[in-house]
């Protein structure tokens, strides 16, 4: 099987990503009544999540009150006194208690107050293969339990759609469709079509999205494409150039010089 003559461009972390710590302690599925009541008068030891599936329950903290109602979450601070409880019959929810609030923080979750989420359904399969891992301990069980409490965080937080501030979900199949055909020739319209958008709603949101217009995201996708290419390979500049759909070897270069300030040639002599 024949290799292509380009290469499909590595993806990295940019800019600032240091992630905060967020660590699992425990958990418990809990199916209470109205003799429920719990006081807490040096609060949490740790931040806590509770996620009600069914029923109500009564959180208190800080003096501030919040009804946690079949599909709520609530992330509770640590130190801080509370009192929680059964309220109306039953309540059925998960509590894991974890340590570091910067995650949730990081992701702009509320701390201290109830959230609606549509995801309750998919957070319980995930709190239900947390239990299974800890009764059964598979190999490398403690991983996986702070890489679910982690994966219940960021749910919730897409859910929330708080990350990040302009997202256009329906550009998605658009964006993939860029990552995976560098190679064939970029016609806007193609991608347009696909999205039910109009062409200038198109590049409104695209633009807001990525921060440039659909043929500037495309030629940096190229040319990145090309630099790996002279990198990591000997295909000639004119292979790189045909295979990436450009409109010659001389298009090539000088676009490629225009973003790396060096020919093609000059930056693989370089390596």
């Amino acid at each position: 099987m024949d290799m292509k003559p380009y290469m499909d461009i590595p993806y990295t972390l940019e800019g600032n990503h240091e992630l905060p710590d967020c660590r699992f302690r425990s958990i418990w599925k809990v199916q209470a009544n109205d003799a429920y009541q719990v006081v807490k008068p040096d609060g949490f030891s740790f931040p806590g999540l509770f996620m009600t599936c069914g029923g109500k329950g009564l959180f208190t903290q800080s003096e501030k009150q919040a009804q946690l109602v079949s599909c709520t979450f609530l992330i509770a601070e640590e130190t801080a006194p509370c009192s929680y409880g059964c309220h109306g019959g039953h309540w059925d929810f998960y509590f894991i208690e974890f340590s570091g609030l910067g995650m949730a923080r990081q992701l702009n979750l509320p701390i201290g107050h109830a959230v609606t989420t549509a995801k309750m359904p998919e957070a319980v399969q995930l709190c239900e293969r947390l239990i299974d891992g800890l009764i059964l301990q598979p190999a490398g069980y403690g991983y996986a339990a702070h890489l679910i409490l982690q994966e219940l965080l960021l749910l919730f937080a897409r859910d929330q759609a708080a990350i990040p501030s302009a997202r256009f979900p329906e550009l998605d199949e658009a964006l993939y469709r860029m990552h995976k055909h560098i190679g064939v020739p970029f016609r806007v319209e193609d991608f347009i079509r696909g999205t039910g958008l109009s062409r200038t709603v198109f590049f409104e949101r695209f633009r807001a999205m990525t921060g440039m217009p659909p043929s500037r995201y495309m030629l940096e996708l190229k040319l990145a494409s090309a630099k790996a290419s002279l990198e990591t390979t000997n295909v000639s500049v004119k292979e790189i150039a045909a295979s990436l759909s450009f409109y010659d070897e001389f298009h090539f270069s000088k676009a490629f010089k225009q973003r790396y300030g060096v020919s093609p040639r000059a930056f693989r002599d370089k390596r």
